[in-house]
């Protein structure tokens, strides 16, 4: 495990850890990732995140045959058909995608889900709707990491949006942004990785790249 106050490296090393085991997750620890959550800028300081801790082996079965439906029919053959992104290649990219369908098929053994949500009130959710909902759940995943604890950012959900928020019981106003399966992981932490950062950063006009980057 990481110095929890070392936060570069904790950054360095929070990949997405798809593959979970199945061992309860203390609810000491999962107070301190929601307490990072909580933490998180917030526009305006409204703190309209709230956050669906689910344990229910039922809920998260329903949910399950949803995302597998998803992985089925949008994700899986958008991997098959796919390029490595920036900073893979093509072995590293079909083991990321066993690990995706590895998660799919056991994301309802996850011991613990957080349901990232917010409480967007009469308003249509906007591009700057996640402002302040992602923050938090990036602070969740950053903490997850330093308690030794795998997890990943998920949102396949969405693709039957209306379904699964009818099985956590969301009422009018509250929609989900994320979902968070979090356990103790089967693998290793690792570097993420990236492209190189001369591909992505600009200086004043765009395209014009920024010097001294690697």
């Amino acid at each position: 495990m990481p110095d929890e106050n070392d936060l570069f490296e904790i950054q360095r090393t929070t990949r997405a850890m798809r593959r979970l085991k199945p061992d309860p997750v203390p609810d000491e620890l999962v107070q301190k990732i929601l307490r990072a959550g909580m933490n998180a800028a917030s526009g305006g300081n409204s703190q309209r995140w709230r956050f669906l801790v689910i344990k229910d082996q039922s809920i998260k079965e329903k949910v399950q045959a949803y995302y597998k439906r998803a992985f089925d029919e949008v994700v899986s053959p958008r991997y098959l058909s796919s390029d490595p992104p920036p900073g893979s290649s093509p072995g590293r990219y079909r083991r990321q995608h066993s690990a995706v369908e590895y998660l799919t098929d056991h994301y309802h053994e996850a011991p613990i889900w957080i349901v990232a949500c917010q409480d967007d009130g009469q308003s249509t959710p906007s591009r700057s709707s996640g402002a302040s909902i992602y923050p938090a759940v990036q602070n969740m995943l950053l903490a997850a990491r330093a308690l030794g604890l795998g997890a990943t950012l998920t949102t396949r959900h969405l693709n039957f949006e209306a379904e699964v928020e009818a099985i956590f019981g969301l009422p009018q106003g509250i929609h989900s942004y994320a979902i968070l399966p979090i356990g103790y992981p089967l693998g290793n932490f690792g570097p993420v990785r990236r492209g190189d950062m001369a591909d992505f950063v600009y200086l004043d006009t765009w395209n014009n790249q920024y010097p001294g980057l690697e």
